[in-house]
């Protein structure tokens, strides 16, 4: 009785609050309407009682986990699902009272790095490929017009970031955080760079190797296994995409610092990654940092883009060039979960029910998050402070005159 009661207390605050096209159904069959509708949009199917405590404080990271842990089951198109998932967490009282947000930090040593980084990448080759573009480029892809597709959208933004960074024949390019190594594959065929690339996880440094051998590109590039902080030597050209959101708010400074230390006197850097949109505390609204720390990224960190910027100067290096790309995020994103929905029964062949899960909602609500203003995205250019104005180019139009 205590439970239904305070369901039915929930249901009717949400009906107040929201009217959502969705429909709860009890493991006992019982109904209940969180709106007016003819026909339910989303059916939340709930298998047990277990499943109410994460009901009745419906956060990200509690809906989120009843759906990973198979506590519930939800039948609706996926952008559906995810919309009204929002709306449970924003129409519950305590959800604005409790669901605070609060700072995290982490220890990021070299050790728990490797292990974090290798979590969220090691799934399986043959997991990502199943809704990446043919590249396997695993952050936001660039569409120059808007229709592209996304193998194009992909490429598109590789040449963005090396034509940016003005890449010259011969010159040393370093990539952080190298992913599957598409970009240095590209810099060294297209701009004729010598370039090392660099990975925490062995499901990448594997795969990349074999593709730079595949290409015939050893005597350009390099593919190591190894953290940035122990990379030696300097760099005409550096690059880090998608990687200083595993690198810790309070370490910031000291990454920038070693971006600094890895430059030649007169190269340029380029940092590629997200942000919070909140300038307090950093993190994503309704429990979404949570449920990502929990179960995708773990020890991830995002600053507000205010942050890296103060964080870059301190470390040593002028922002030159700042440009968000929040809208092709959400596309790619969009995309991504597109993919992976078409892709979703040779999927379940390659992960476990709950790697399943995690993906599933993880691709789909980023996707909102990036939409919805609650994340951002920037690419910075930057070069080491101090230098003089007139080594800069007078306008970006040189960016988009010798870009594709």
């Amino acid at each position: 009785m205590f439970w239904e009661k305070k369901l039915t207390q929930w249901v009717e605050e949400v009906r107040a609050r929201a009217d959502l096209p969705a429909r709860l159904v009890l493991w006992d069959g019982q109904q209940h309407d969180f709106g007016q509708f003819a026909d339910p949009r989303v059916t939340l199917h709930v298998k047990s009682a277990t499943a109410l405590p994460y009901l009745l404080e419906p956060s990200l990271d509690n809906l989120g986990e009843a759906y990973v842990k198979g506590k519930i089951d939800i039948e609706g198109k996926l952008s559906d699902i995810i919309n009204i998932s929002y709306g449970l967490a924003k129409s519950t009282v305590t959800s604005a009272s409790k669901l605070a947000r609060v700072r995290r930090y982490f220890n990021h040593s070299k050790t728990s790095d490797k292990k974090a980084i290798q979590y969220h990448y090691d799934v399986s080759n043959e997991f990502y490929q199943l809704w990446l573009d043919k590249n396997m480029v695993y952050s936001c892809a660039y569409f120059e017009n808007g229709d592209e597709d996304i193998d194009t959208a992909q490429l598109k933004k590789i040449d963005h970031i090396l034509t940016k960074i003005q890449v010259q024949p011969g010159q040393r390019l370093l990539d952080i955080g190298c992913g599957w190594g598409a970009l240095v594959i590209r810099a060294a065929q297209k701009f004729g760079a010598q370039c090392v690339g660099v990975t925490l996880s062995e499901n990448q440094f594997k795969l990349a190797t074999e593709r730079v051998k595949a290409a015939g590109l050893e005597h350009q590039i390099e593919i190591r296994l190894q953290d940035y902080r122990d990379i030696p030597g300097q760099f005409d050209r550096i690059t880090s995409v998608g990687m200083f959101e595993h690198v810790g708010r309070k370490n910031l400074p000291g990454y920038f610092a070693r971006i600094r230390d890895l430059l030649v006197d007169d190269g340029i850097a380029m940092n590629h990654g997200i942000t919070s949109s909140d300038a307090d505390s950093g993190e994503t609204s309704l429990g979404g940092g949570e449920f990502i720390d929990k179960y995708v990224f773990p020890d991830g960190e995002l600053p507000h883009i205010s942050l890296a910027l103060e964080c870059m100067q301190r470390g040593g290096l002028e922002a030159i060039d700042v440009e968000s790309l929040r809208r092709h995020y959400a596309r790619t994103l969009d995309v991504w979960a597109e993919r992976f929905e078409q892709n979703a029964e040779e999927a379940r062949t390659l992960v476990d029910d709950e790697h399943f899960r995690i993906w599933r909602v993880y691709l789909a609500g980023c996707a909102y998050a990036f939409e919805n203003d609650d994340v951002s995205i920037y690419q910075v250019i930057c070069r080491k402070a101090g230098r003089s104005a007139t080594t800069l180019p007078w306008s970006r139009r040189y960016i988009y005159e010798k870009a594709l």
